[in-house]
């Protein structure tokens, strides 16, 4: 469908109470079964869901009211879980961002692949080495300060 042609549609239809909206849905519908010339996008599974209550709350003759009251909490409840759902991904991009930083790395400086391998990411940055040769003794003591320094 052009977009000319349903943003006409979308003016008329919003003109229409709730009752007259869903009797415009019905005969969407209907045309969509015999007519349509592609498939309807499905959508997530709680659109899926919520259009499976609105629809059970139309067949028990329930008012038009009650129901865009219950459609009103749903869609408030799927923008909770949407919330939820994006958190957990963050977290689990974290997560794995961190799991990928604290990987141990082999001798040459790729990472230690699992099964013996080794794959050719580049080795992160390594801490300085001290000197071969120290200046003096005291660069030698494992543990500042414990006394074991000689001057």
């Amino acid at each position: 469908m052009n977009e000319h042609l349903r943003e006409r549609i979308l003016r008329k239809v919003e003109a229409l109470s709730d009752e007259r909206g869903y009797q415009v849905l019905d005969y969407v519908e209907f045309l969509e079964s015999k007519f349509a010339e592609r498939q309807t996008p499905q959508g997530n599974a709680f659109t899926r869901f919520t259009e499976a209550v609105e629809d059970r709350l139309r067949a028990g003759k329930v008012s038009a009211a009650a129901i865009a009251e219950t459609m009103g909490l749903l869609n408030r409840a799927a923008n909770v879980l949407n919330g939820a759902v994006a958190a957990g991904k963050s977290v689990a991009s974290d997560l794995v961002s961190a799991a990928q930083y604290a990987t141990p790395r082999g001798p040459s400086g790729t990472t230690a692949a699992p099964g013996g391998g080794s794959s050719t990411q580049p080795a992160s940055p390594a801490a300085p080495t001290p000197p071969k040769e120290a200046s003096s003794p005291a660069h030698e003591v494992k543990q500042p300060g414990s006394g074991e320094e000689r001057l």
